[in-house]
């Protein structure tokens, strides 16, 4: 088959202005990636010969980025003086696409359309062309009867027939050459023509991805929103490009982008905002104290201009939506942000048979009790397996650190949260008999060996593929090691303390989420969750300090780092296991990214352990 690709990058984005007037829409970045980029890998993937791309809106630009690229060699520019338009752009291109069938993408549409099934489909078929086509109202005008073929373009109001149905169409098509000689010279559109050929008696077919994500970069909302969704894609709430080498003084809430050649040290607070290559945020003016105030939300930040945002809009919300759905990680539990008496809240919905509801009530009830900054309980019925809670806003530890910090700076934030640990490891504990759910629920020798089982399962053969050869002699490792940490003192440990559940509020004050999986266990556990996260490596130095200090402060003797090891291997195997269930089962892929840093951490346990546990030293060298 001989395959050509031709992606359309000439429109001058006027919807997008005073963005485009600065960058061409093709190479607008989606979280360090132009547009423009994306496409060509994805397009890539597929048999092509060649690919060809019409440009005229600052074709400099864009010739100058082809250039640099990896792309070079495949692509051949085809520049326009003056617009031709969707039809006269594959006109001009003639002689380049007459020699098979071709596909042609426009440059402004980011989606999962699977694009081999579109082609496989067309080349199976004997339409003309294959319209790649989805159920959106907003832009529904392709009238398509019960064969999937395409009769006309219309309104709703206009329908020439109650058995057709009315789709969009994607920005993505196949097409077979002979469709080029309906395309006259010069400017034209390409629906035209598309028109023409059903009047000749050519048949256009249609391919639904109904359900496939697809966004049209047209208007800053859309740019925004579809950057918003890769972000939840990738499980993230900040993107900070890697050229920015220190923030200083910025507090960040909410979905936060900073692209190449931002400033970040103007000491104010972002929240929603997207900034563009060479944007500055303003200079903040000067309260009584001295500091900077200036808070700027819901925008896209660019050199020299902003452009003010709706919130629900630019999140991918309906406009006056009651209830914006929050929250990245691995809970099966809904959050909501709601709004009441003008104040944010959030609403958590648990399932009917969710058993962890009502111990998250009644710890809230004795954490709160007892200092422990976990968020205020507002309101609670039961009935309805709902609750609702004070707003701690968006950005985790996990999402604070995205933005390079000074290591002091780093270095405080982690003592706060130690300190926080230190209260549920002593002071809480000292009154855990005020919450029986608490006091009975105990992390013993059955749920450390359930960890280990769930390292093997999920992991191991679930994501590696890999049968365990000496399973007994394994399992007897796991025995020996869940006496062993079964053994240790016990306090409260919150079971999943790590960044992702420790909240940075205004002012940099750390609170803790997700505490419902709190059990009577090994504080060693909680440690080896905070200093050898796998979503973010601490320095030696730093750990060792922060350690010291948890050592110091706590009045506790040096003999407790001989719990940290056998600790530190239980806890990464867990993460391993969740890692593995979360992305295969549950389908949050984003987590497989955690993976490679997990098991770096396993790894340095088990050659430290090698002795004790040779069995799972060799498995976990051997991964």
């Amino acid at each position: 088959m001989n395959l050509s690709v031709f992606i359309l990058a000439a429109g001058l984005g006027e919807r997008l202005r005073p963005i485009t007037d600065l960058f061409p829409k093709p190479l607008l970045p989606i979280l360090g990636t132009p547009i423009l980029q994306s496409i060509l890998e994805k397009v890539s993937t597929l048999p092509a010969q060649k690919i060809g791309i019409n440009i005229h809106h600052e074709k400099g630009l864009i010739e100058n980025w082809i250039k640099q690229s990896s792309f070079n060699a495949k692509v051949k520019l085809f520049p326009e003086d003056s617009m031709l338009g969707t039809g006269g752009a594959l006109k001009n291109a003639e002689a380049f696409l007459n020699t098979g069938v071709f596909l042609v993408h426009n440059s402004d549409i980011v989606s999962d359309i699977d694009l081999e099934k579109l082609l496989d489909f067309h080349l199976s078929s004997d339409n003309l062309l294959t319209l790649a086509v989805h159920d959106y109202p907003k832009f529904n005008n392709l009238a398509v009867d019960e064969q999937q073929l395409l009769r006309g373009v219309c309104k709703a109001n206009s329908m020439p027939s109650k058995s057709l149905k009315l789709l969009a169409f994607t920005g993505i098509a196949v097409y077979s050459p002979e469709f080029l000689k309906f395309l006259p010279p010069g400017f034209s559109s390409v629906v035209n023509a598309w028109l023409e050929a059903i009047k000749s008696g050519h048949k256009i077919g249609t391919f639904d991805v109904t359900g496939c994500y697809w966004s049209d970069i047209g208007t800053p909302a859309s740019y925004a929103s579809t950057i918003i969704n890769e972000l939840r894609q990738n499980g993230e709430y900040v993107y900070i490009h890697p050229s920015i080498e220190i923030c200083r003084h910025v507090e960040l809430n909410g979905y936060v982008v900073a692209e190449e050649g931002t400033s970040l040290d103007k000491g104010v607070s972002l929240r929603n905002c997207i900034l563009l290559p060479g944007s500055t945020p303003p200079i903040p003016p000067l309260t009584k104290g001295g500091k900077g105030g200036l808070s700027i939300e819901n925008c896209i930040l660019g050199p020299g201009f902003k452009i003010d945002l709706n919130e629900s809009e630019m999140l991918g919300f309906p406009k006056r939506a009651d209830a914006l759905l929050i929250g990245i990680g691995g809970s099966d539990r809904q959050y909501y942000r709601i709004k009441k008496d003008g104040k944010k809240e959030v609403l958590m919905q648990c399932s009917t048979d969710d058993p962890d509801f009502q111990r998250h009530i009644e710890y809230t009830w004795f954490f709160r009790k007892h200092s422990i900054p976990v968020p205020e309980l507002h309101h609670v019925e039961s009935e309805k397996m709902n609750a609702v809670f004070e707003d701690l806003g968006d950005l985790s530890l996990y999402s604070y650190l995205k933005c390079p910090r000074e290591q002091k700076e780093i270095e405080e934030v982690y003592k706060r949260i130690i300190d926080i640990l230190i209260l549920i490891h002593t002071v809480a504990t000292k009154h855990i008999t005020e919450c029986p759910l608490l006091q009975n629920r105990i992390f013993d020798y059955e749920h450390l060996r359930w960890e280990t089982t769930y390292f093997i399962e999920r992991f191991v053969q679930g994501i590696r593929d890999i049968k365990v050869k000496n399973l007994s002699a394994l399992y007897d490792e796991f025995h020996r090691l869940a006496l062993k940490v079964d053994s240790f003192p016990k306090t409260i440990v919150h079971r999943d303390f790590q960044s992702q559940n420790i909240m940075i509020t205004r002012g940099g004050i750390p609170r803790v989420l997700d505490y419902q999986s709190a059990r009577w266990g090994p504080p060693a556990y909680d440690v080896a969750s905070l200093l050898w996260d796998p979503y973010y490596r601490l320095e030696d130095d730093i750990r060792e300090r922060l350690l010291n200090y948890y050592i110091k402060l706590r009045g506790i003797t040096e003999e407790f780092r001989e719990t940290l090891l056998p600790c530190r291997l239980q806890r990464h195997m867990q993460a391993l296991g969740a890692y593995g269930f979360l992305s295969k089962v549950k389908g949050k892929k984003y987590f497989m990214k955690h993976i490679p840093e997990a098991l770096r951490l396993l790894k340095e346990d088990v050659s430290l352990s090698k002795e004790k546990y040779p069995e799972l030293y060799n498995l976990v060298i051997g991964l």
